[in-house]
């Protein structure tokens, strides 16, 4: 593996700035990726959410660009608001080093207001395909001149039937575009998708090692309930685990309401988010998440896929996912770009028959806990000894903190000033100042 992105063919200008967000060596799918796409082939990748594909695909489109063009040369289409925001604001900060222009096209915005940055002709638009292909109808953007196309998420597009729009969109690019695909699975429509738009695409496949397709810094376990005390059983968890984020997930937007509120009851920072709320209210919430201000959201699927936010340590499957996608999906929202992570699901008698189906999806036998945290007597699947991520040292996450119990020593309660991922202090679970309130905790309890 290249030893930093310099090998891989990327400008020290890019490399700097890269560094400056503390990014200095390339994941394996941007390793595999990159010098692909300099080259100007095209690639179909399937790779785990959380592997670092937005910078697989940006970095080379950004080497490529001949900023000083007065039209559009690259396109990014992406599923969600959420995910054309993210990737835009990724793709902004380095644009910025060669001078190049980015703009996000989604529901929810002004359209005249996105039409007037569309007269500067951005050098990249990123974009969900319906806002994309509204303004393509009202002749404000044209594809013609565009000759990087990405399709992130795919399957997503799938799920969501949004291929249509896509194939409309990549057949009004130029003939000579280079095509990218990015996806967590390959299903038949997508590979049909990729077979009639793009030409002898480089097929990568990056999904661990063997059957196993979960991130292998996540630490994974089931914790059995009953349904009437979910509520309870969480709330003893976050106590236990005391996490610097977490993210918690429901099946339907009334649950999510119901346990948020359940939550604030409890004292705990927390909020919603699920598609009935507006798109200011999404990007609220999302923002004092990002910034720490909460410290639990808790969310239906909407917010499990693309959404990269970092510093999420924990992942709580208030309910059962449908299917091993979106377990997968999921729990990718932590143990981000080689950092370890928790996983926990919440599981009740009736979701036997599912937690056993998901095993075997994902090639592994999920380990059985107890509320706070402790294995329990029913068989579970043998661990190989985890590696330090992010240059942590061993036993400093929580996820250290766990396999140490697991061998009989004592349970290890975080010291008073610990910090957040990557050394950044705050002032929640038994952090900060004398007196400050800790964020995820019930105030007025002991420990």
């Amino acid at each position: 593996m290249a030893s930093d992105f310099g090998k891989l063919g990327i400008r020290p200008e890019l490399q700097k700035a890269l560094a400056s967000y503390g990014v200095k060596e390339p994941t394996p799918v941007q390793t595999q990726a990159i010098p692909l796409l300099l080259a100007g082939r095209d690639v179909a990748a399937q790779a785990q959410t959380g592997t670092g594909k937005t910078l697989a695909f940006v970095l080379p489109i950004l080497e490529r660009l001949e900023p000083k063009r007065p039209f559009t040369q690259a396109l990014i289409v992406t599923p969600t608001r959420e995910l054309a925001v993210q990737i835009a604001k990724e793709t902004e900060r380095l644009a910025a080093v060669i001078d190049a222009s980015v703009l996000a096209l989604y529901g929810g915005q002004d359209v005249e207001r996105q039409n007037r940055k569309l007269e500067q002709a951005p050098a990249v638009v990123v974009g969900t395909p319906g806002r994309l292909l509204d303004h393509v109808k009202r002749e404000t953007l044209s594809l013609n001149g565009v000759r990087m196309v990405v399709v992130d998420e795919a399957d997503e597009m799938l799920r969501r039937g949004f291929l249509e729009e896509v194939e409309t969109l990549i057949a009004l690019t130029s003939e000579k575009r280079q095509t990218m695909l990015f996806s967590a699975t390959m299903p038949q429509p997508i590979r049909e998708l990729a077979e009639r738009y793009m030409r002898k695409p480089e097929q990568l496949r990056l999904s661990g090692k063997g059957k196993q397709v979960t991130v292998e810094e996540i630490e994974q376990a089931v914790v059995e309930t009953a349904e009437a005390d979910k509520t309870k059983t969480l709330i003893r968890l976050l106590e236990h685990y005391r996490p610097y984020l977490a993210m918690v997930f429901c099946h339907s937007k009334g649950r999510a309401n119901v346990l948020n509120e359940a939550l604030k009851e409890a004292n705990i920072e927390s909020d919603v988010l699920h598609g009935e709320l507006s798109q200011a209210k999404r990007e609220f919430v999302l923002k004092r998440f990002r910034e720490a201000k909460l410290q639990v959201l808790v969310a239906t699927d909407i917010a499990a896929r693309g959404l990269d936010i970092e510093g999420v340590t924990h992942v709580f499957n208030y309910d059962v996912p449908q299917d091993a996608e979106w377990y997968i999906h999921r729990i990718g929202r932590t143990g981000r770009a080689g950092e370890s992570g928790v996983a926990i699901t919440l599981a009740t008698v009736r979701d036997s028959a599912r937690i056993a189906r998901l095993e075997s999806k994902i090639g592994l036998k999920l380990p059985r806990r107890d509320a706070e945290g402790g294995l329990l007597s029913s068989p579970v699947a043998k661990k190989a000894p985890a590696k330090p991520a992010g240059g942590r040292k061993p036993g400093a996450s929580p996820a250290a903190n766990a396999r140490k119990r697991d061998a009989g020593r004592d349970r290890a309660k975080r010291p008073p000033g610990a910090s957040g991922p990557g050394g950044k202090s705050r002032g929640g679970f038994g952090a900060g100042a004398a007196g400050a309130p800790r964020r995820g905790a019930p105030r007025g309890k002991s420990r």
